[in-house]
């Protein structure tokens, strides 16, 4: 039987944010402060998403977490507002990283596993076409 996560209590989420205003002002100290307080929601956010995935996701809860974390942390453009502002980020790099996920896996059976040819290995007739392709460079630069 899987229990419930402790609701955050106001006093954490006050700390949460101001820990996310200190990290956007550049102090890198709150970022480890950050992920203890901020764990247990983005878990939840997290196993929402793997619940509504495909059946067979292999990418587990705390990987979404971890990578969807150190996603968050790497934002230098991001002027956190607060946690609800956090919350909605996080979940988007969640879906985000479900989706680069994917669509590894889906490249993965499409063939990526095939045996790389080396362009050094392959002798290309560009020469004989080398006016063609002049021209065309030139149409190209025109339009």
């Amino acid at each position: 039987m899987a229990h419930a996560a402790p609701e955050v209590t106001p006093e954490v989420r006050d700390a949460a944010t101001t820990l996310l205003h200190d990290l956007a002002s550049g102090d890198g100290a709150s970022v480890d402060a950050l992920f203890p307080l901020v764990y247990e929601e983005l878990r939840r956010v997290a196993h929402r998403y793997l619940y509504d995935a495909s059946p067979g996701q292999t990418l587990g809860t705390t990987a979404l977490v971890h990578e969807a974390y150190f996603r968050l942390i790497r934002q230098d453009r991001v002027s956190w507002e607060g946690q609800v502002h956090f919350r909605a980020v996080a979940a988007r790099a969640m879906r985000s990283i479900l989706i680069d996920h994917a669509r590894r896996r889906a490249t993965h059976k499409r063939g990526s596993g095939q045996a790389l040819l080396s362009l050094d290995a392959v002798t290309l007739p560009v020469e004989a076409q080398a006016d063609a392709l002049l021209a065309l460079d030139e149409a190209l630069d025109e339009l």
